[in-house]
């Protein structure tokens, strides 16, 4: 009854009649299990017991069950413990002799992307491909951020483990040095920031750790770049791209530098290649135009380039309103107008992507076919070239979009046909007959 405290309703009575019902439909459900197990003579007996008594018979059966069934229970738990601590254990690095590159293509270099890989096998077994590719020559990202966590305090984990697998595998490392501690960041509420934001305040705790960079590497990387793409304002922490503030940050980084390894090259530019002049890019010819113009040439050993072909052929002629592979002749052609024509160039970051979506790619066996002749090209043409180092060789995980398909080994190690195609090339002798351009 809805009234049985009287004619107000009593919800402590509907919760305990709730409590109630259910531990009957326990006992009910406990009596349907007992039932097969009992012998026929048993149930008249439990079947004529009142319902207290029945209660009773069979909270007593049950706490039998359970006594008989909670050592059983342990044991399965026990064994699945085991059987999870038997499982194997993850791979590590291989101790191995001092390895060196075999290859005939000097030129043939890959831009890796260790930064974030965890796993020291995984490093480890990407450095072992590029070397069985060819490649004798690596760029690599070391974000300032993840060694100097406090000013002055560096944890040198992170580039050691890289820089000394690098080694072991006889490949030449060069250190893009980038990503700006929150210590040295302006604070976001001041201004738009990003994790490139340096301000020129900090110009010299940058140079400060290039110095330090550069002093515990001695002998063991062969250039540092100065900065990625300071010719777009993404890049440049949202500031306005001045050349001549780029001149300024320079001048800090190449004497800390030198003053560190007088024997590291300091590599300048990294520009990207963009059409845009506005207030969030400026064209990367007109960019190093500026640069010589604000006296920036004294304080870069080489000039470092980024590339890409997008959908062009690397035989396509180059020209001033085109981004395409050979657009490394006209920054060369400025350099040259400025007294700098004998200075080495390398091109850090190029290449074509395949992805079948991205309007920008080629299909995969256009991919192959421009890469190589990108090589044989620059080995032709391009006596001031040093290195044409390839985006990107590898990445730690799938993004699962475009930028997937830049890289030669897909984030599970299997070799995609532009690895293949470019193993088998670094072992064929260079071609003095260059592809034609037509």
């Amino acid at each position: 009854s809805l009234y049985q405290a009287g004619t107000s309703l009593d919800f402590g009575y509907f919760r305990r009649r709730s409590r109630f019902i259910t531990a009957e439909l326990t006992l009910l459900r406990c009596y349907n299990l007992l039932r097969p197990h009992c012998t026929a003579a048993l149930w008249p007996i439990i079947d004529g017991m009142n319902r207290s008594q029945q209660r009773r018979h069979l909270y007593y059966q049950c706490g039998r069950l359970t006594r008989r069934g909670l050592p059983f229970a342990l044991r399965i738990g026990l064994l699945w413990l085991v059987v999870i601590q038997l499982t194997p254990a993850p791979p590590r690095p291989v101790s191995e002799p001092p390895q060196t590159v075999k290859t005939e293509q000097p030129l043939l270099c890959v831009h890796t992307r260790l930064t974030d890989e965890v796993e020291d096998w995984k490093i480890q077994r990407s450095l072992q491909l590029v070397r069985e590719m060819g490649a004798a020559t690596i760029v690599d990202f070391f974000p300032w951020a993840y060694v100097e966590t406090a000013p002055g305090y560096y944890d040198w984990h992170h580039p050691d483990r890289i820089i000394q697998m690098a080694q072991a595998q006889g490949l030449t490392v060069i250190a893009r040095i980038g990503l700006v501690p929150d210590w040295a960041r302006p604070a976001s509420s001041q201004q738009r920031t990003s994790l490139n934001s340096l301000t020129s305040d900090y110009y010299a705790a940058y140079a400060q750790f290039v110095g330090a960079f550069a002093a515990r590497y001695r002998g063991q990387i062969a250039a540092i770049i100065a900065w990625n793409e300071p010719n777009l304002s993404f890049e440049w922490g949202y500031r306005q791209v001045v050349p001549a503030e780029y001149v300024a940050f320079l001048r800090q980084v190449y004497t800390a530098a030198h003053q560190a390894d007088p024997a590291v090259m300091v590599l300048g530019g990294a520009l990207a290649p963009t059409l845009e002049n506005s207030l969030t890019a400026i064209s990367d010819l007109d960019y190093l135009r500026g640069i010589y113009e604000a006296g920036g040439a004294p304080f870069f050993d080489g000039l470092a380039v980024h590339t890409y072909g997008f959908t062009h052929p690397a035989t396509d002629p180059p020209a001033t309103n085109v981004l395409n592979f050979r657009r490394v002749e006209l920054l060369h052609a400025i350099m040259a107008a400025n007294g700098d024509g004998n200075k080495p160039v390398f091109i850090t970051e190029s290449g074509w992507n395949d992805a079948p979506r991205w309007p920008l790619a080629v299909t995969p066996g256009e991919r192959i076919a421009y890469t190589l002749d990108a090589y044989r090209w620059a080995d032709a043409y391009y006596p001031w070239l040093q290195r044409l180092c390839l985006w990107y060789f590898r990445a730690p995980t799938w993004q699962y979009a475009y930028p997937d398909h830049w890289a030669l080994v897909t984030p599970d190690f299997q070799l995609r046909p532009i690895y293949d195609a470019l193993k088998a090339f670094a072992q064929l002798p260079p071609e003095r007959n260059p592809p034609q351009t037509f």
